[in-house]
C-alpha cells in the first residue's frame, strides 16, 4: 500500500463562530495575520518534508476563500514540494477543473510540475465543491460534463507531440494547443478522479483512472470501489488491482491509544469548523433538486470538501469513537491503527492508497511530526503484511 501525508494547510486562529455566518466565501481575510500565516506555511512545508524523509508520499489539494485551506494554488505548493522532497510521489487531488476557465493552462502547469519533480507527479481532477461556485463565479449546472471535457482536453494536450491541434468543444474553445514543455512521465502522469457515489464511477473506470474517495466510511467506500470493479467486469475490462483505489481518512498515531485519541480529537477541528451558509452549500443546479430541497429544509450535514449530497451522515455530531467505528477516523497506538485499517481494507475489498489527513486545526507541529513518524515506523509495516497477502492478527483496540 502507498501512504500519502495530506494537510489542507488551515488557518485555525478564527474568531468565535457566533460572530460570522460562514467560514467559506464571506469570512473577511482581515482575520488573517499575514506573519502568522507565513509561519504556518513554513511548518506545513516542513511536515511534508518529514513525511518524505519517513518514506511516505505527499498529497496537496486546493480550495478558495476559506480558512480551512490556505492552499489556493495547489501547483505552487506542489512546485515547492518538487524541490523540497526527494523520493515522495506528489499527488494533487485535485485540480478543480470545472471551476477554471482554461484547461490548457492546467495541462501546462502539470507538465511543468512533472518535470520539476523528475516524474514524481500524480494528477487528480475534481468537479469542485459547491461552496466555491460563488467564489469563482462559475456555473453550478453541468459541472460534471464540464470537468470531463476539461480532462479530455488536458490529457490530449499531454499526449500530442506532432504539432498544434484545435479544440472546439461544448464548454471550451482553444486554438493551436501545443504545450511546452511536455510531461516527464510518458505517455502521461497517473490520473486520479474523485467520486462520492457509485453513479460517478463508470466513466472513471472506462478511462482506467484511479478513483479516490474522502471520509466516506465503510459502506460508502465499499459502494464506490465495488461499482468500479462491477463496471470493469460488465464491460470486459481486466479486474482492477488495489492500486486503482484510494481512501482519505483523518489519521493520528500515538505511542499509546490515549495519545493517538488525543491527537485525533484535535484533528476533528476540520469537521467542526465547517460552518457554511446554506446559499453556498446548496447553489441551484449543483445538486438534484430533490436533494437541494431536503438540504435547505434541514441542517447542513455534508463533510468539508464533499458535496452536500454525500452519503456521509452528520459527522459533526459524532463522537470520536463513532467516527472510528465508521472508518472516518483511524486513531490510537500503532497496533490499534493498523487493526482499524486492516478491518477497513477487508470490508471494502482492498485498496492501494491511504491518504492520511494527519494535520488539521490546532494539532501542533511537534505532534504532527510525531504522528507521521509513528505511522511510518509502527503502522505501515503491520498493514503491509496484510496488503502484501500475509495474514496477521487484528489489533483493533
Amino acid at each position: 500500500m502507498q501512504y500519502w501525508h495530506f494537510s489542507e494547510a488551515a488557518y485555525p486562529y478564527l474568531p468565535d463562530p457566533e460572530t460570522y455566518e460562514s467560514v467559506r466565501v464571506t469570512l473577511p481575510n482581515g482575520v488573517i495575520d499575514p506573519a502568522r500565516a507565513a509561519d504556518l506555511w513554513d511548518r506545513y512545508l516542513r511536515e511534508w518534508q518529514v513525511a518524505d524523509e519517513c518514506g511516505l508520499n505527499v498529497m496537496v489539494n486546493e480550495h478558495h476563500s476559506t480558512a480551512t485551506c490556505m492552499n489556493s494554488a495547489a501547483p505552487v505548493i506542489a512546485g515547492a514540494l518538487a524541490r523540497l522532497t526527494t523520493n515522495a510521489r506528489i499527488l494533487i487531488l485535485g485540480n478543480p477543473v470545472a471551476n477554471r476557465t482554461d484547461p490548457v493552462r492546467i495541462a501546462e502547469e502539470m507538465a511543468l510540475l512533472d518535470l520539476l519533480s523528475h516524474g514524481r507527479l500524480e494528477v487528480g481532477f475534481v468537479r469542485g465543491v459547491q461552496y466555491e461556485v460563488a467564489a469563482t463565479n462559475s456555473r453550478p449546472v453541468r459541472m460534471s460534463e464540464r470537468m470531463w471535457e476539461a480532462v479530455e482536453l488536458i490529457t490530449r494536450a499531454w499526449s500530442t507531440h506532432d504539432g498544434p491541434f484545435n479544440w472546439e468543444g461544448e464548454f471550451f474553445h482553444h486554438r493551436q494547443v501545443n504545450i511546452w514543455p511536455r510531461p516527464h512521465q510518458q505517455p502521461a502522469p497517473p490520473v486520479w478522479v474523485t467520486a462520492v457515489n457509485p453513479a460517478s464511477v463508470p466513466r472513471i473506470a472506462d478511462h482506467g483512472y484511479r478513483v479516490g474517495t474522502f471520509l466516506s466510511g465503510f459502506d460508502g467506500t465499499r459502494a464506490v470501489f465495488q461499482a468500479y470493479r462491477d463496471h470493469c467486469a460488465a464491460t470486459g475490462k481486466p479486474a482492477p488491482g488495489d492500486e486503482m483505489f484510494g481512501y482519505a481518512a483523518l489519521v493520528y498515531t500515538g505511542r499509546t491509544d490515549e495519545e493517538g485519541f488525543e491527537g485525533a480529537r484535535k484533528l476533528l477541528w476540520y469537521l467542526h469548523s465547517n460552518k457554511v451558509a446554506k446559499q453556498f452549500a446548496y447553489p441551484p443546479g449543483y445538486l438534484p433538486y430533490h436533494v437541494r430541497a431536503v438540504g435547505l429544509r434541514g441542517p447542513l450535514t455534508s463533510t468539508p470538501g464533499s458535496p452536500a449530497s454525500s452519503p456521509i451522515p452528520d459527522v459533526t455530531a459524532m463522537s470520536l469513537a463513532e467516527l472510528i467505528e465508521r472508518g472516518i477516523v483511524f486513531a490510537g497506538s500503532a497496533a490499534t491503527v493498523a487493526g482499524q485499517i486492516e478491518r477497513f481494507y477487508e470490508h471494502v475489498g482492498g485498496f492501494g492508497h491511504l491518504l492520511l489527513m494527519g494535520q488539521a486545526g490546532h494539532l501542533g507541529h511537534e505532534d504532527t511530526i510525531r504522528g507521521i513518524a509513528n505511522f511510518a515506523e509502527g503502522v505501515a509495516p503491520l498493514v503491509d503484511r496484510v496488503t502484501g497477502g500475509l495474514a496477521v492478527q487484528s489489533h483493533v483496540g
